[in-house]
């Protein structure tokens, strides 16, 4: 674990328990990480959270359904029940707003927390969200491994090695096994494996929470006037980059960087330049 990490802990947020870990200290910064088998905040942010506490008190928690957090997710509205968890977990924190950072799951929840709960949020950073015109197209290859893994003949190392490498990163070479096997152990959890936390909407309502998780037809979505950073990978084979020019059309105070040869996991594999364009972002004045 980082220097200056601490072990974590968890916290009673309604009828879950929420796990964190946090670091330094000053304005607070909350990293949500995405939604792929076996995540969670710190294996997410491995290579971000260090430095970003050279500024900021960072929190970084393991998503419901994820890691050492509950493992359930309201299916009828589930980016709005993660909204509802982050915000509760500001509330029990007594942390007035925070700036939210979050990559794919984890920024659709940051930015439905930023619709339902405006004053809990200061400033955006989305790096290939969830629920950007997801009703608009056939689901991409990515986001189809994603959903697929506890289906079938459940998850095997096989298949988590070829969503990480062909399909979460541009350069699958780059990722150690190390990573590969600790994303495994922690996708085989029995809670998880028995109700996956993101899977294709299904029965009679199935239709309702997949236009639900679409964010861009939300109307509020125009109002959401907090400072806005996009960035999203060239190269994103489970959420479409397309979704960074919508975001920049449909929000007020949006900024959009496209980072080349990039993937879906833009804060793991150019850390340098996803570290120095969040700070500055959240330390600047508009």
């Amino acid at each position: 674990m980082d220097k200056g990490v601490g072990a974590g802990r968890t916290v009673r947020v309604g009828e879950r328990e929420i796990f964190f870990v946090e670091a330094g200290s000053g304005p607070v910064v909350v990293l949500l990480h995405g939604g792929g088998p076996g995540a969670s905040g710190m294996s997410n942010f491995s290579r971000n959270v260090e430095v970003l506490a050279q500024r900021f008190r960072v929190i970084v928690p393991d998503m419901p359904g994820y890691g050492r957090s509950s493992k359930w997710v309201d299916r009828s509205d589930p980016f709005g029940d993660l909204a509802k968890a982050i915000g509760g977990l500001l509330d029990e924190l007594e942390i007035p707003a925070a700036h939210l950072v979050g990559n794919s799951y984890g920024g659709a929840a940051a930015l439905r927390l930023a619709m339902d709960r405006p004053e809990k949020v200061n400033r955006l950073i989305l790096m290939g969200p969830g629920g950007i015109g997801t009703t608009r197209a056939l689901p991409t290859p990515g986001l189809q491994q994603l959903l697929n893994y506890y289906t079938g003949s459940g998850p095997s190392r096989e298949k988590i090695t070829r969503f990480v490498r062909e399909y979460l990163v541009h350069d699958g070479s780059a990722v150690p096994d190390e990573l590969i096997d600790a994303r495994y152990q922690d996708s085989l959890d029995p809670e998880v494996v028995a109700n996956p936390p993101l899977r294709r909407p299904s029965g009679p309502f199935a239709l309702r929470t997949l236009w639900r998780m679409d964010l861009t037809r939300d109307s509020r979505l125009r109002q959401v006037t907090h400072p806005t950073l996009v960035i999203w990978g060239t190269d994103d084979k489970v959420n479409r980059p397309a979704g960074g020019r919508m975001l920049l059309e449909a929000m007020p105070n949006c900024d959009l960087y496209m980072a080349a040869n990039v993937g879906h996991w833009v804060q793991w594999e150019r850390a340098d330049l996803f570290n120095a364009l969040a700070a500055a972002f959240l330390e600047a004045t508009r």
